[in-house]
């Protein structure tokens, strides 16, 4: 096997004129992005010589799913997160938000109410109304610290009768908790008195950042609970590769398991040359990458902590996973806080696009240190006046 550098994230990228979501959202080259869950590292250069590889072969036609690759995401679930899955429970898919729009269509029937708990990734927001059912928000308390719960009180007061499914995201974007084992088992013990399914995004899994957390999947509960479940994962936020398109729904199942592939024979293509080989490479031979890249994403976590809760009128909770900043302005005075930054050359994701309060941002910490301390610069000096 090769052996690759430790890699220095600190190297800076130039995505400007790439075609990248990200960077070419804004008609203005001064603006520094920050607003989508797409990090600013080179993939791991494992995972890039295994496309030039694949690239030499010179035939990029249809491809299945190799079977080295089932058996390393099983041994890694098992190893890292405790959670045995026999292979027939696998559905490989050309992304997550297709698996998403997916579910939503496979539970229930037109009409039916999905569950979810805003701030809430936005395509937690359009799945359910896109496959015609009834979206129930139930928003998540926040403490006077930021940290967010679940309101249990308030999801039973909400769920009617025709309420099918529920769209967990754990760890949580954008508010980057990790659900402790108690939270979790009432979701599972809620949704089972209910007759809901559990759809439970967990992308996050592997971007833990304190140490005293631990990645629980709601699947690995019981028996009961994973029979009752929908998971989806993906290397795809780990290691940096959201553009190849690779990831799975494990799914227990057998019946629940059947109309999820029915949905999505009948929608999606199935995974590309390049996005079953990514994965391979990626959970077989970059965990070391993956170390060193959480190790990078603390420190910024810490920078970033220390730097927001230090302006007036910003506060910003430690984060547990992801490396994405939630950060509260109400403080401040601005109503449109993401429209207010753009003015000052710093492009967030504003909290109204998770359906909840336009008040409230989340910015990228998957970027160079140098580049982040010019945003928190700019941060700082829109909210100075």
């Amino acid at each position: 096997m090769t052996t690759y550098p430790v890699p220095n994230f600190d190297t800076p990228v130039d995505r400007a004129g790439t075609n990248s979501m990200k960077w070419d959202a804004y008609s203005d080259p001064n603006i520094i992005s920050g607003w989508l869950a797409d990090m600013d590292f080179q993939s791991p250069m494992a995972i890039l010589d295994g496309i030039r590889k694949g690239l030499d072969h010179g035939v990029l036609g249809y491809t299945v799913i190799p079977r080295e690759l089932v058996d390393v995401f099983i041994e890694r679930m098992r190893d890292l997160h405790s959670w045995h899955i026999e292979p027939e429970w696998i559905v490989w898919l050309p992304g997550l938000v297709p698996a998403l729009y997916a579910t939503a269509r496979a539970i229930g029937e037109p009409g039916d109410g999905v569950m979810i708990n805003s701030p809430a990734y936005w395509h937690f927001l359009a799945a359910p109304k896109y496959a015609g059912r009834v979206l129930q928000d139930v928003p998540l308390v926040g403490d006077s610290s930021g940290y967010y719960r679940f309101d249990f009180d308030a999801m039973r007061a909400a769920r009617d009768k025709r309420a099918k499914l529920f769209i967990l995201c754990n760890p949580h974007n954008p508010t980057g908790r990790v659900f402790s084992k108690d939270e979790l088992t009432e979701l599972a013990e809620f949704c089972a008195e209910q007759g809901i399914v559990i759809c439970s995004d967990e992308i996050h899994c592997d971007l833990i950042l304190d140490p005293s957390k631990r990645h629980i999947s709601i699947a690995t509960l019981g028996a009961e609970v994973a029979k009752n479940t929908i998971t989806l994962l993906a290397p795809s936020k780990t290691f940096n590769i959201p553009g190849l398109g690779c990831s799975c729904a494990v799914i227990p199942d057998r019946e629940l398991r059947a109309r999820f592939v029915d949905c999505t024979g009948k929608a999606l293509p199935s995974v590309n040359v390049f996005g079953g080989r990514a994965a391979l490479i990626a959970y077989r031979d970059c965990e070391q990458w993956r170390l060193e890249l959480i190790k990078y994403l603390r420190a910024n976590h810490e920078y970033c902590l220390g730097e927001v809760n230090s302006i007036p009128g910003l506060s910003m909770a430690p984060l547990e996973a992801t490396y994405l900043a939630w950060v509260d302005a109400t403080k401040t005075g601005i109503k449109d806080i993401e429209s207010h930054l753009k003015n000052f050359g710093v492009g967030v994701a504003g909290g109204h696009r998770f359906g909840g309060d336009p008040r409230y941002f989340r910015l990228t910490l998957g970027t160079q240190r140098a580049r982040l301390e010019e945003i928190v610069r700019r941060v700082r000096e829109s909210v100075a006046g």
